[in-house]
């Protein structure tokens, strides 16, 4: 293998708002870092881009089209959900890795994605070990779920909680104002399977001193139904409407999530979805409120025009740091986030190896959840609302956000032999 080797990046798992700020960052590092790194290859569809040698040439696209990636949401080179078996189980699978790798001069992995992709980074980090391959792999974070461990908080969420605070707020006010003789519930469904971070951004849509009616169901607290009823009840006395919060991950005590649909996806988790009417019809059946309720679903992830100007900072930075630290040998680790200010809120950049970052998922600490079980605390709301701070508004053109689109050409076939995904 040459001096100077070639990069290969991916992205993997849900996409967010500023997934793609992140490979703007690697990109444009790598490109800085020109002697040091040569091509930045990207996968076609995550990992699998890999396995199957679709890999896509970034050194086709002007700097200008890698600046705009920036401001762009979604995965630019598209996404998946597949997760890498053990060496033990599949090592036809790393064997391939290997064969690509080799093909394509590739000496730096790195890899875009949540908790899954963690793992498989962390994986593919011990290829030099097990295997014999000299690899130096980085894992960027990247989780709306904000339940990465050991990091702040995850690139993604804040863009997220900016949206569902924002859209609890307003959705508040429209139901307030046709309380009397109309809607009196409003409920939004939003993501979190296990951990209730996301949800806990609707509680930002009231003051501290709860001028605006918020209820939120957490995955952390178990659902007891008659107690939510009892709130949402109190809350429409008192102010003649209630908005509800409600987390994909919600459950009852028996640990059966109130959205399950008794499917699963690739990686095995329960595929959830429907907490929202389940919720709407409880309240219906027990109070007869008129309601309605809303599914925020792709639109939380994929809200770029709404951005927070935070989210897109870190993310960029921790894509640029991916870079920096691979240059000075770093393999298995994670950049990560450091809160060192609480006021002025102040950020740095840090690091976690892999082995204590893979398959830990980080849930909502109990004094961040208000001890009835239904809302935020302040010390929660201290923590959520520099990561929501500051516009980031991508170019408009006619009125739409100007987005760009990548040419994303096919870097040429090294190999005969192809992989079975």
């Amino acid at each position: 293998m040459s001096e100077v080797k070639n990069a290969f990046y991916a992205q993997s798992g849900g996409v967010t708002a500023v997934i793609n700020a992140s490979a703007c960052g690697v990109i444009q590092a790598a490109r800085q870092n020109s002697d040091k790194i040569g091509n930045v290859y990207a996968g076609r569809n995550g990992i699998i881009g890999a396995l199957t040698e679709d890999l896509i040439d970034t050194g086709q696209e002007s700097d200008e089209s890698i600046a705009a990636l920036r401001h762009t949401p979604s995965g630019a080179f598209g996404s998946c959900r597949y997760k890498l078996k053990g060496l033990e189980e599949n090592r036809a699978e790393y064997e391939r890795l290997i064969e690509v790798f080799k093909a394509h001069n590739i000496g730096y992995f790195f890899y875009n994605g949540g908790g899954d992709s963690a793992d498989t980074c962390h994986k593919v980090s011990q290829l030099s070990e097990t295997l014999g391959f000299p690899i130096q792999a980085i894992h960027i974070p990247k989780t709306v779920d904000n339940d990465l461990p050991i990091t702040d908080n995850c690139p993604g969420f804040g863009s997220v909680a900016k949206y569902i605070a924002v859209s609890t707020l307003e959705a508040s006010y429209d139901v307030q104002s046709m309380a009397l003789t109309s809607t009196k519930v409003f409920v939004i469904e939003v993501m979190g399977r296990h951990a209730g971070w996301i949800a806990a951004a609707g509680g930002l849509a009231s003051s501290i001193d709860g001028d605006i009616p918020v209820v939120i169901l957490f995955p952390e607290v178990d659902f007891d139904q008659q107690r939510f009823l009892d709130k949402v009840k109190t809350n429409v006395d008192k102010y003649g409407y209630c908005s509800v919060v409600v987390s994909e991950g919600a459950k009852w005590p028996d640990g059966k999530f109130l959205a399950e649909q008794g499917t699963r996806d690739a990686f095995g988790h329960a595929q959830l979805g429907g907490a929202a009417p389940v919720v709407a019809n409880m309240i219906k059946e027990a109070w007869g409120y008129k309601y309605h309720w809303a599914v925020a679903d792709y639109l939380q992830r994929s809200a770029r025009h709404i951005a927070s100007k935070t989210d897109v900072e870190q993310a960029y930075a921790l894509g640029k740091a991916a870079v920096e630290y691979c240059l000075e040998g770093e393999n298995a680790i994670m950049p990560t986030i450091v809160r060192t200010s609480e006021d002025p809120y102040r950020w740095e950049v840090g690091k976690a190896s892999l082995s204590d970052v893979a398959n830990v998922e980080k849930f909502m600490p109990r004094d961040f959840i208000s001890e009835d079980g239904f809302g935020i605390t302040n010390i929660c709301r201290q923590y959520l609302t520099p990561l929501i701070q500051g516009e980031d508004y991508p170019p408009y053109q006619l009125g739409m956000p100007s987005y760009v689109r990548l040419k994303n050409a096919a870097v040429e076939k090294m190999l005969k032999t192809t992989f079975k995904i």
